[in-house]
């Protein structure tokens, strides 16, 4: 079961053994740019099977080899998987091995280098009427271009009541700027670090997620 920290009421810190495997090998310096997007895709599935835990399900009438029964299916649509590019777009591949029909959006920002803000320059999102949103990001760092895309979900009518954060490492400063800005917003991450540090880079964290994996 996910760990709690009574700062952070929202935020549920995964502990398998699995995962966090994965995620020291992702911290690892030496680990190249083809084994960390393959270790992103993996960690990914691992946060992706806690976050749809709670879908609902239904009856479906099917037959065996040895007799007909009633068997569990999904009873709601498929969640729509949101990632914020670039860093996002490894998680994409581990989620789509558990929702092969998922939908895929993306939203993309870059940081203003005069005030550090995030600055929207792409978003796409298929419909999504009644489906929940799983928002993609590795890092939760200093939560700027996470409520920077919760704007973006309710700039095209999603409510931040069906979105679930999904990353594999966060610092208090972003869980904290992101729970003041959506105080009911549901939070997954494999590890909470120590802190950021002067230049906003999570500690003792893995570096930047998106320059690993593609290259930077």
């Amino acid at each position: 079961m996910p760990r709690r920290d009574p700062r952070f009421p929202t935020l549920e810190i995964l502990d398998h053994p699995l995962l966090l495997d994965r995620l020291t090998q992702l911290r690892d310096r030496h680990t190249e740019p083809a084994r960390f997007r393959h270790l992103v895709a993996e960690a990914a599935w691992f946060v992706g099977i806690e976050a749809t835990r709670d879908l609902a399900l239904g009856a479906r009438r099917i037959e065996t080899p040895l007799m007909p029964m009633e068997a569990p299916r999904l009873a709601e649509p498929t969640p729509l998987l949101v990632a914020i590019l670039c860093a996002g777009l490894g998680m994409v591949e581990g989620l789509l091995q558990l929702l092969p029909d998922a939908p895929v959006g993306h939203l993309g920002h870059y940081r203003d280098p005069a005030s550090h803000r995030p600055v929207a320059y792409y978003a796409r999102l298929p419909a999504h009427r009644g489906r929940r949103v799983l928002l993609l990001d590795p890092m939760l760092a200093t939560g700027g271009t996470a409520v920077a895309a919760m704007a973006d979900l309710a700039r095209h009518g999603i409510e931040p009541s069906r979105v679930t954060l999904l990353c594999l490492l966060a610092a208090p400063e972003g869980v904290l700027a992101l729970t003041q800005a959506y105080p009911d917003l549901r939070i997954l991450t494999a590890a909470l670090d120590e802190r950021l540090d002067e230049r906003a880079y999570i500690r003792p964290g893995l570096g930047d997620a998106g320059d690993r994996q593609f290259g930077g």
